[in-house]
């Protein structure tokens, strides 16, 4: 069944029904969202291709806080019968962004495994560089890991789940592991505002710009999300080729009200969607329901980001963090962090002292930050992305 709402300038959204995450079902449920959005191979053909997973954190794909693997598996087969010339898996969790990291989450979320059985390739290389943001509001460059920046075209895998501070992770929010490790924290830190956060999230995703984004709703998280909160079985998964769509009506489904999801609110005051779900086609040939009027929201509006950082160093991250301003010099703390820092050891890392910046020195906030909004440019170039997405 096509639902047509009224008559749209903006993209499709298709929901398909996949009650389990068993090699069949999803491969189907897979092909049918392709199919329903007229997904061309021509998008893909000869193509480098970048799906980008949510891998947050080192977490077993039926706890629900990661993409799973087997959604990872059956996206990646497509793109490779639509004629991609490679496919690379690729994304920042939280924490250290070193190969060892990597390796680990990759392991324990089901990566590893679905890169053995379809030849995608895994990222471990931990490089990044500045690009010019795309039309920004808050952000005017974001420094984005390799694999983005040399990728022809970008598909995005989410989990869609509550987030204590953005309302959603959705299509908007699944993009922000397209930031190297600790630098997140550093962003979190400068837009405090959860306003302006999520201003920033729309600029990354403007700059990212995936041309297709698919949802995993198989088994979803409510609550606190989006590592604290309960499992929800939903039985679906859902895709746009716009993040800013598709979490419009995400956005719908859980009934959240606009105001509790500032990305969402971000994108209709910017035309990024339209005001209302309603306003867009939904693709839904099993008439699976649109709206989970009992599906539970956030009750905190924080996270703590220094948990993701040694034990001994949280106090002062914590510490730092308060009052950080955007510009000018930083906290007592901050000051007392950097000694620590160029001393310590990273598994994984072949830094040693004295010989540059140290990789935990992301934790300071006022290092290696994206200029702000409006009027700070660069003194240097910036590159920008591969292939104009």
């Amino acid at each position: 069944m096509q639902t047509h709402l009224t008559a749209p300038s903006y993209p499709n959204v298709a929901m398909v029904q996949a009650d389990d995450y068993s090699q069949q079902t999803i491969e189907r449920a897979v092909r049918r969202v392709f199919a329903e959005l007229e997904i061309s191979p021509e998008l893909f053909r000869d193509k480098n291709v970048l799906v980008k997973p949510n891998l947050l954190m080192r977490r077993r794909p039926e706890e629900a806080t990661t993409t799973h693997p087997q959604v990872m598996r059956a996206v990646i087969l497509r793109l490779q019968e639509m004629g991609a010339k490679q496919v690379v898996i690729a994304d920042s969790p939280g924490g250290l962004y070193t190969p060892a990291q990597l390796r680990s989450i990759y392991s324990a979320c089901g990566m590893q495994q679905v890169a053995e059985e379809t030849g995608a390739l895994l990222n471990l290389e931990t490089g990044s560089a500045h690009v010019s943001a795309r039309d920004p509001k808050m952000c005017t460059e974001f420094n984005l890991i390799d694999p983005v920046r040399q990728a022809d075209v970008i598909v995005s895998v989410g989990k869609l789940k509550t987030h204590c501070m953005t309302g959603l992770s959705g299509g908007v929010k699944n993009l922000f592991g397209c930031i190297p490790g600790l630098q997140k924290p550093q962003l979190h830190y400068r837009y405090q505002n959860r306003d302006d956060f999520c201003s920033m999230l729309v600029d990354l995703a403007q700059t990212v710009a995936p041309v297709l984004t698919v949802m995993d709703a198989v088994e979803s998280m409510e609550g606190d999300g989006p590592s604290g909160g309960t499992i929800r079985h939903t039985g679906c998964l859902i895709a746009c080729t716009d993040p800013f769509c598709l979490d419009l009506f995400l956005c719908d489904l859980i009934a959240m009200k606009h105001s509790q999801v500032p990305t969402v609110q971000q994108s209709i005051a910017r035309g990024l969607c339209p005001s209302l779900a309603e306003e867009l086609v939904l693709i839904n040939p099993d008439s699976l329901p649109t709206r989970i009027p009992d599906f539970r929201h956030p009750q905190s509006k924080t996270v703590d980001f220094s948990g993701n950082v040694p034990g001994f160093l949280r106090p002062l991250v914590r510490q730092a963090a308060r009052a950080f301003p955007k510009t000018g010099g930083g906290p007592p703390a901050v000051h007392r962090l950097r000694p620590v820092l160029r001393e310590l050891p990273v598994p994984g890392h072949p830094h040693r002292a004295g010989q540059g910046p140290h990789p935990l020195q992301a934790l300071h906030p006022l290092l290696l930050l994206p200029r702000d909004v409006p009027g700070e440019g660069h003194p240097h170039p910036r590159p920008s992305l591969k292939g104009g997405i």
